[in-house]
C-alpha cells in the first residue's frame, strides 16, 4: 500500500554535491516552502567554507556522505556528482530507506541502472532522473502540439557550443540525453538501432571504458525507431557557434524546439505541395509561435520530485526506467564508435 504525506509537513532532504548544477538545486530546495534542508554534503573544502557563509547555520555541511544519509529523519536525497559516482550513492540511499532525484544520466551502465530501478521498487521509494529538458515548458507544449503536424517522418537536432569541456565523458554522453529524451517523449518510443561516428581534437588520449579512443569532441548520432521514424543529432563542446535546437517533421508540418530564440522558443511550420504536369510548387505556408508557460525547468523538476515522494508515486515523466533506457541508448551509441560507425541493436 502507498502512504502519502501530507502537504503540511516539510520534506527533510540532503543534497549531494554543489557544484556547477548543484548550484542551481540547492536554489531551488532551499526556495521550496515543502522542503527542509538538512545537509550538504560537498567533497571540496573550498566550497564548503563559501557555504558556509551563505547558508543557514541549520544546514549541516559535509565531506562525509555516509554520515549525511544517517541523519535522523531524512526522507530524500539529490545527487548532483559525477555520473561515475552515482550508482554507490544511489544504492546506499535506497537501502537507507530514501527517495532520490540524481541528476543526469542514472549511471554509465545499464545493467547497474536496471538494478537500481528494481531496487527502489523493492524499497518503495520513488528513484526521479533530473532529464531537466522534460520539465521545460516547450518541450511540455510541444508534446501536445505533435498530433498537429501529422505522422512524424524524421527528426534532427543539433547541440554545439564552446565548453564545457569534460574529462570524465565524451561530448556523446555529456550532450546527447538531452535530445534523445526530448524526441523519446515526444514519440511515445524509443530507439532500437543507432549509429554514430566521432572525431577527437581535444583530448584524444583521455581513453575510458566507454571512450577506449580518446574523449570525443564532436558526435553525429542517427537514431533509429520502431515506427520508423529517423532522427540525427549534432553533437559538439568545440564549437562557439552555440546551438539549442530540435525538429520533428511531420507529413503535415515541422515542430522546431529552438532555445536560443527566447522571443518563439517553440513554433509551427506548416506548408504542402501542389503538384502539376510533375512539378511540385510549395503551397499553404504558415508559422505559428506556440505559447508555453513561464517557468523554470529546474524549479519544475523540484516541484515533481517533492509531489512523487507526497503521492509515493513513481514519476510519469522521468522515473529511474527512463533514465536506464536512455542509458541504453547511449551505451549502443558507444559501442557503435567504438565498432567503426556500425549501427548497433540498443539492448534494453
Amino acid at each position: 500500500m502507498t502512504q502519502t504525506l501530507s502537504p503540511q509537513t516539510p520534506i527533510d532532504l540532503i543534497l549531494f554535491g554543489a557544484g556547477r548544477w548543484g548550484t542551481h538545486l540547492l536554489r531551488n530546495l532551499s526556495a521550496h516552502p515543502q522542503v527542509r534542508l538538512r545537509a550538504v554534503v560537498e567533497a571540496s573544502p573550498k566550497r564548503l567554507q563559501t557555504l558556509s557563509k551563505e547558508l543557514d547555520s541549520s544546514i549541516e555541511l559535509l565531506s562525509n556522505w555516509q554520515t549525511a544519509i544517517t541523519l535522523e529523519s531524512v526522507e530524500a536525497c539529490v545527487i548532483a556528482t559525477p555520473a561515475a559516482t552515482h550508482y554507490n550513492l544511489i544504492e546506499a540511499a535506497l537501502k537507507q530507506g530514501l527517495h532520490v532525484l540524481a541528476e543526469k544520466p542514472l549511471t554509465l551502465n545499464t545493467k547497474k541502472s536496471q538494478t537500481l530501478c528494481d531496487l527502489a521498487f523493492a524499497n518503495n521509494k520513488q528513484l526521479v532522473i533530473d532529464h531537466t529538458y522534460l520539465f521545460h515548458g516547450a518541450v511540455a507544449a510541444g508534446k501536445s502540439a505533435i498530433p498537429s503536424i501529422g505522422s512524424p517522418r524524421y527528426g534532427y537536432a543539433t547541440r554545439t557550443h564552446l565548453g564545457p569541456v569534460r574529462r570524465d565523458v565524451d561530448a556523446l554522453w555529456d550532450l546527447a540525453i538531452h535530445d534523445i529524451s526530448i524526441f523519446n517523449h515526444w514519440l511515445d518510443e524509443s530507439p532500437v538501432q543507432v549509429q554514430a561516428q566521432s572525431r577527437s581534437w581535444l583530448q584524444p588520449n583521455i581513453t575510458t571504458p566507454l571512450s577506449p579512443n580518446g574523449l570525443a569532441d564532436v558526435v553525429w548520432c542517427r537514431l533509429q525507431y520502431p515506427s520508423g521514424f529517423q532522427a540525427t543529432i549534432h553533437l559538439c563542446w568545440a564549437n562557439p557557434d552555440k546551438q539549442r535546437r530540435l525538429c520533428v517533421v511531420g507529413d503535415q508540418g515541422t515542430l522546431i524546439f529552438d532555445e536560443m530564440n527566447p522571443a518563439a522558443p517553440l513554433t509551427k511550420h506548416c506548408g504542402d505541395f501542389a503538384e502539376e504536369h510533375g512539378w511540385f510548387t510549395p503551397q499553404n505556408l504558415a508559422t505559428e509561435t506556440l505559447s508555453i508557460p513561464k517557468t523554470e525547468p529546474l524549479k519544475n523538476v523540484c516541484e515533481h520530485f517533492i509531489t512523487c515522494i507526497r503521492q509515493n508515486n513513481p514519476s510519469a515523466v522521468s522515473s529511474g526506467q527512463v533514465g536506464t533506457d536512455l542509458v541504453a541508448v547511449l551505451t549502443a551509441l558507444s559501442a557503435s564508435m567504438d565498432a567503426g560507425e556500425k549501427w548497433v541493436t540498443v539492448a534494453y
